[in-house]
């Protein structure tokens, strides 16, 4: 598992390998055919810097060579904010003061209502952290009620075992996407002060139970803001690469995002800013040609804009990020606060400008089954 792999690595020493490194170090990585982490702790240092330009140009011929000039749009639809754990950073934290909200049948439908109106086939189905109350039978029985109305669902919910994970495949799962938020042990608990999101072991080990039960794919990330860019990045590096080389039938996605105001008004401890969370990106995308990437409306307009064609391979649009958000209008209960508030026909529209397709789903999964039935 994971949780013994990341024992052999020292926050404190990464982050001084990180910085240690040269401008001949980045040369050395532009240049490898096969980046390893070594290469990486180069890509996101601060030598790397004056490389940029160079990482950006590289970044779109790799992307473009892998992925064409397309974009995947999703939308997200949160069908709880009930939540057991304390997340200083969240505004679903369960000591803040709003009405929680756990959606029914009816508002279900309402909500997908409105989101097929905006021609989406992907939905990803977010919940709090509550087992008890938003459990494994109340998720297969909303994928079971959203399921004739999308081509592909996706779930970013709390932890599982294996053998739920292997239930929710059988309900049409495609992809789970779980964040660690930070890589820091030692500032974890910090940040997580009770509720099951405490264990840090629990959830760092996660993307490996959902290996174990063969998910289509697996979506990692850190929460920006809480640690040091780099650090932290090197540590999703690491992760990435291990899942890569153990479960290698499974396809992985990178998500980027970045502190935004809430209920409870925690301010970031490291602003990352746009250069620097441009650099990041671009040095995944050299590290790993396959590896898909997306941006959420938490960026700005401009900044989205200008990484459609330098890496990027999935963006949400028109998103909504509270219960009910669609169709009941209930704004006071969002997690976080949406920075670009484009409605998907006009985040269409920008990206096509660029001379790029927007795809509305990945047929990606489709392939996949008859690749099995054949081989049957």
């Amino acid at each position: 598992m994971f949780s013994d792999v990341i024992e052999r690595y020292d926050w404190n020493e990464v982050g001084k390998e990180i910085y240690s490194k040269t401008k001949a170090d980045v040369e050395k990585a532009l240049q490898a055919k096969h980046p390893h982490i070594e290469d990486f702790k180069a890509l996101v240092s601060p030598a790397a810097e004056t490389y940029i330009e160079e990482m950006a140009r590289m970044s779109r011929a790799l992307t473009q060579k892998r992925f064409g000039k397309t974009m995947q749009l999703y939308i997200p639809l949160y069908l709880s904010n009930v939540c057991t754990n304390h997340c200083i950073y969240c505004g679903f934290n369960h000591n803040n003061d709003i009405k929680r909200i756990i959606l029914t049948d009816e508002e279900i439908l309402a909500e997908i209502k409105v989101v097929k109106q905006m021609g989406y086939e992907h939905i990803l189905l977010l919940t709090g952290e509550s087992p008890k109350e938003v459990g494994v039978d109340y998720i297969t029985h909303a994928m079971d009620l959203i399921r004739p109305y999308f081509k592909q669902l996706s779930l970013e919910v709390y932890p599982m075992s294996v053998e739920e994970y292997k239930v929710l495949i059988q309900h049409g799962l495609h992809a789970v996407y779980i964040y660690q938020e930070t890589y820091n042990r030692m500032n974890y608990t910090t940040y997580h002060p009770a509720g099951k999101k405490r264990d840090y072991t629990w959830r760092i080990n996660t993307p490996d139970r959902l290996g174990q039960a063969e998910v289509h794919k697996i979506g990692l990330g850190a929460l920006l803001g809480l640690e040091d860019w780099r650090v932290e990045a090197v540590y999703m590096a690491i992760h990435l690469r291990y899942l890569e080389k153990k479960y290698w039938k499974v396809k992985y996605s990178l998500a980027f995002p970045r502190i935004r105001p809430h209920v409870g008004g925690f301010s970031p401890n490291y602003i990352v800013n746009d250069k620097e969370f441009a650099q990041m990106i671009w040095a995944f995308r050299l590290f790993d040609q396959d590896l898909e990437m997306s941006l959420t409306t938490r960026e700005s307009q401009h900044f989205r804009n200008h990484m459609v064609d330098l890496g990027i391979t999935s963006m949400s649009a028109g998103s909504k990020t509270d219960p009910g958000g669609y169709a009941l209008f209930k704004h006071e209960l969002e997690q976080f606060a949406v920075n670009d508030n484009r409605s998907p026909n006009d985040l269409m529209q920008m990206i096509q400008a660029q001379d790029y397709e927007v795809v509305w789903k990945d047929w990606d999964q489709c392939f996949e089954k008859e690749r099995r039935n054949y081989a049957r």
